[in-house]
């Protein structure tokens, strides 16, 4: 019996490695009727002006959660770490996203100051990358963006502590209930560790998907005060 069970159990890794190739292999993308163009020679001279285009054309495709993005940055190592998180602003060449100062993303972002962003529209057969440097906006801007918010950001903003280790769920369950009592009593609390984070652009890609895979690439590259633009192959 216990001869069998290795090769049972190698067996059965092997049939569902199998099931989960044959399931991979069958997915599709863009499963939509129709991509639409875009004419690279009438891209707007300036990428924030293109990607509030194309976020409106998300929004009005149905897309879901166009305004959630992931976030790229490096540890001090110049190791990589990857997550998804929300858009706070998007304007003059400057992207802004939040989190506090302690979490994992703070701590690398305070040791190597760039980062990436991207965002993947499949209802449109789109992405865009953002590529640059990243500061922190002044605190009370930051402040002032958290009670933009709902009460339940604030209160997941109170409850702090991201990215450090958790004992138990009931821990973080009492946490939290204490953190929605206060949010709801004093909705103008300060979070002193929440930080309003800039990224300045110095370069981007617009993709549009096309269903004969001529994908159309456009670059933009920072050029002093303008940008210039080019053309990549798919």
């Amino acid at each position: 019996m216990n001869e069998a069970n290795p090769r049972r159990n190698e067996a059965t890794a092997q049939t569902g490695a199998a099931a989960f190739r044959a399931l991979l292999h069958a997915q599709r993308v863009w499963d939509v009727d129709h991509l639409p163009p875009f004419d690279p020679e009438a891209a707007p001279g300036s990428p924030t002006e293109l990607f509030h285009s194309w976020f409106a054309d998300a929004c009005a495709a149905g897309q879901p959660e166009p305004h959630t993005m992931q976030l790229a940055t490096a540890d001090a190592d110049g190791l990589p770490d990857v997550r998804t998180l929300m858009l706070h602003g998007a304007a003059d060449g400057v992207w802004e996203f939040a989190s506090h100062s302690g979490s994992r993303k703070g701590r690398q972002l305070a040791a190597r100051p760039q980062a990436a962003l991207h965002f993947y529209w499949p209802r449109l057969g789109r992405q865009i990358r953002v590529r640059g440097t990243v500061t922190t906006a002044p605190p009370e801007r930051a402040q002032a963006d958290l009670h933009a918010r709902s009460t339940g950001a604030l209160a997941a903003a109170l409850v702090g502590r991201q990215s450090e280790p958790l004992g138990s769920a009931a821990e973080l369950a009492s946490a939290s209930q204490s953190a929605w009592d206060r949010a709801d009593r004093h909705p103008d609390t300060d979070v002193p560790t929440w930080t309003l984070y800039e990224l300045t652009a110095n370069e981007l890609e617009f993709f549009q998907g096309d269903a004969r895979r001529r994908h159309v690439r456009l670059r933009y590259r920072r050029e002093g005060e303008g940008w210039s633009t080019g053309l990549l192959w798919p």
